[in-house]
């Protein structure tokens, strides 16, 4: 049998996917090996398993997943963890939160240094969604100067710590012989800590912080507006009921009561966590409370804060509420002309527009900031027309781009009057960027955001560190945007914990795939050479398509391929089609012409993919797209290091490429040269990609969204397996005598080039 271990760490997860990867691997990335990790899945609905399950897999030290029936909340989830616990201590940890480096190793050492006590107490520092670590106002009270360990008896204002069960360490022979167990409902922790502190012989502190605390925007139990917020009265009475029962904790009553003020006030103040039917009810049971568990001796501040919670109390709080409310309401009043006088008579339209009722058969759509009919929107907006025959729709873009737009649908001129109105009586608002920042979203609108494509590079709050690519970006402005968002489109699990960790807003995420891809399922052959002639790409022509991305760090444009040397190499029988990424606003060469064809205007890339044999790019975002087609895929990754310091990378694309990779133009010629391209070891390389990345795209993606966001079906949803899909296939390949082979004339590669393998 195995020796224990030192520790086991217990974690319930709920609902906390997008963080419960970088959770597990705090701990199991630690310079102190010698733990377990239980992980409770408290039922969660979201990919909390799997993800769990894929650690488990990698690291034995992860015990076998503990999984519950139905939600119980995190303390009956730490229980059942404690039933498998096997380490000399117990430590808590929540699946959103994290150790900081090195944390096991300063625990396991303070343990040691001060004889094995039953609780050691270290500290945290909570995290927002900035990022940015603020240490717990009482670390004062955790100096390591002075004997150790003691009693609560010696240090009674470690009590004045916050009460959470995830800042500690605990003997497992302690909790186990005073039979310690968390209670249901939520300020869990109240009823656990203060026992557990009081009954303890030995306590020890580390001056240290070892738990990283995120604040949540969204999704929390404590910050949710809801009637359990009146558990945090049962808790009290519970720890007053282990007081009573035990004669000699008497001396802490009046402690116990100044912290049950001080929190019951604290529940109270925070307006968003009581529905407004409740405060009136949670005030009357605050004053019985208090008058219940009242204790002479109590400090001047309990007793100061209890009177504001008498009758005349609540009269003078509510006078100062009310005096807050009316300065609130005078400055939005004096913002609100001045926006007026800013905005002039658009802005007057726009506000007289939102008095009018909605217009449950309107949807507005746009993509890309006004540009034309395009990505996911584009798709979802025909899947509105034909799957809800009533729906009208308007289509907001600069008129440039009018003429791609189809006849059904209105056009419409970004901050026109006709813009406002959409934006204003319209309940259906798609968009795969945010809309206009001045928007106010209205009760019974609902917003998609659609989202373009999968992230390889850092988005959201994660460009907080990257100024070359954040470039001044109001990271307030940008979570004010997405909390106006109801439902965000994911193509796959990786996007789906992206999204919910660099965008943490209260929206439902919908795994159904990318509606701009539903048309690689569902094109025909017909298709693909109808677009290939209207592009001009001579009959019997290997096409490639070139799309590099955009780099943050160049103000401009530069080809990283000299394209007409390439053409050369390739031979009369390729022909490139070169886009640029539209952020640059022009061309990617000025020398295009039968073989070389600048597409950068082209409208629709999907159709661009549908007329390709093959794709070159480097780190575009459609690279994911386009292996739904199964077709080859190159990535030129000549600037990797440089690209990933400037934006940052989710994964290193060269350990799991969907295809061959160059690190230099001459590469890249070698790889057609060899017939790499499309040699077997890339067609494996492509599959598991596909795999990963393409799990949703079956081309039913915009009939999904549109059933459960229009029609409310929420049934399962069943997706066509990747061995069933049987995309389009390129011109090329659909040739009885296919083109696609080597380039003649170059040399065979070294089979001990790491590119071969």
């Amino acid at each position: 049998m195995s020796p224990l271990p030192r520790f086991s760490v217990i974690v319930p997860a709920y609902k906390v996917q997008a963080y419960l990867h970088e959770c597990l691997d705090s701990v199991l990335s630690q310079s102190f090996t010698d733990l377990e990790l239980i992980v409770v899945d408290d039922a969660s609905p979201d990919g909390c398993a799997a993800i769990v399950d894929e650690v488990a897999a990698r690291d034995p030290r992860v015990r076998c997943p503990v999984r519950l029936r139905e939600n119980k909340g995190p303390g009956a989830a730490r229980n059942k963890g404690m039933e498998f616990a096997r380490g000399d201590y117990l430590l808590f940890l929540d699946g959103d939160d994290t150790f900081t480096p090195g944390a096991l190793q300063a625990i396991a050492d303070r343990v040691k240094e001060t004889g094995e006590p039953d609780v050691l107490v270290h500290d945290f520092a909570r995290t927002s969604w900035s990022g940015e670590p603020v240490r717990d106002a009482h670390a004062p009270r955790l100096t390591e100067q002075g004997p150790a360990p003691f009693r609560l008896d010696d240090r009674p204002g470690l009590l004045d710590v916050r009460p959470v069960a995830w800042n500690k360490a605990y003997k497992r022979e302690f909790v186990e012989n005073h039979d310690f167990r968390f209670p249901p409902g939520i300020y869990e922790d109240t009823a656990w800590t203060y026992p557990v502190l009081m009954t303890a012989e030995s306590v020890a502190t580390l001056d240290r912080v070892c738990v990283h605390h995120r604040r949540r925007r969204h999704g929390s139990l404590l910050g949710a507006t809801t009637r359990g917020h009146f558990d945090v009265f049962e808790q009290y009475d519970r720890v007053f009921a282990f007081v009573d029962e035990r004669p000699e904790l008497a001396q802490w009553r009046p402690v116990l009561f100044r912290r049950m003020v001080d929190h019951l006030d604290a529940v109270f103040s925070r307006r968003h966590r009581l529905p407004r039917a409740a405060r009136a009810e949670f005030l009357r049971t605050v004053r019985a409370h208090c008058a219940r568990y009242r204790t002479p001796g109590a400090p001047v501040r309990a007793r100061l804060r209890h009177a504001l919670l008498k009758p005349g109390g609540r009269r003078v709080r509510r006078a100062l509420w009310t005096v807050a409310r009316l300065g609130r309401r005078a400055g939005r009043l004096v913002r609100g002309l001045a926006g007026l006088v800013r905005a002039g008579g658009l802005r007057v339209h726009y506000r007289v527009q939102r008095l009018l009722p909605l217009r449950a058969d309107r949807a507005v759509f746009a993509a890309y900031g006004g540009r034309g009919y395009v990505c996911s929107p584009a798709a979802l907006e025909n899947a509105f027309r034909t799957y809800v025959p009533r729906m009208r729709t308007s289509w907001v873009a600069r008129p440039e781009h009018h003429h791609t737009l189809p006849v059904a649908t209105r056009r419409v001129v970004p901050g026109s009057m006709a813009y406002w109105t959409a934006l204003a009586r319209s309940k259906y608002l798609v968009n795969n960027v945010d809309f206009d920042r001045r928007l106010v979203k209205r009760s019974g609108q609902v917003l998609l955001q659609t989202q373009h494509g999968t992230p390889l590079k850092h988005m959201g709050l994660d460009l907080q560190d990257r100024p070359a690519a954040a470039r001044g970006t109001d990271f307030a402005a940008v979570l004010r945007g997405s909390d106006q968002w109801d439902y965000v489109l994911s193509g796959n699990r990786h996007s789906t914990l992206v999204w919910e960790r660099v965008y943490p807003s209260a929206y439902t995420t919908l795994e159904f795939g990318s509606p701009r891809n539903d048309v690689f399922q569902r094109a025909a052959s017909t298709d693909v050479a109808r677009i290939r002639e209207h592009l001009g790409i001579p009959e019997g022509a290997v096409a490639v398509l070139y799309a590099p991305t955009h780099r943050d760090y160049r103000h401009s444009q530069r080809a990283h391929l000299d394209l007409e040397r390439v053409l050369r190499k390739l031979g009369p029988r390729f022909v490139i089609l070169a886009r640029a990424h539209h952020a640059y606003g022009g061309p990617l060469t000025d020398l295009a012409h039968g073989r070389l064809l600048d597409v950068t205007a082209y409208p629709s890339v999907e159709n661009l993919c549908l007329a390709s044999d093959a794709l070159i790019t480097d780190y575009s975002s459609l690279m994911f797209d386009y292996a739904n087609l199964d077709r080859p895929i190159v990535i030129h990754a000549e600037d990797w290091e440089a690209y990933e310091a400037a934006r940052g990378t989710y994964f290193d694309l060269r350990s799991a490429p969907p295809g061959a990779v160059a690190r230099s133009e001459d590469e890249l010629i070698d790889i057609f040269a060899t017939g790499h391209w499309q040699g077997s070891r890339s067609a494996q390389l492509r599959a598991a990609f596909r795999d990963r990345f393409c799990p949703y795209d079956d081309g039913r993606a915009a009939e999904r969204v549109v059933r459960r966001v229009l029609l409310g079906d929420t049934s399962p949803v069943d997706f066509v397996r990747l061995s069933d899909r049987h995309p389009v296939p390129s011109a090329a390949a659909a040739r009885p005598s296919s083109p696609l082979a080597t380039v003649p004339g170059q040399s065979l590669p070294d089979p001990g080039d790491p590119l071969r393998q």
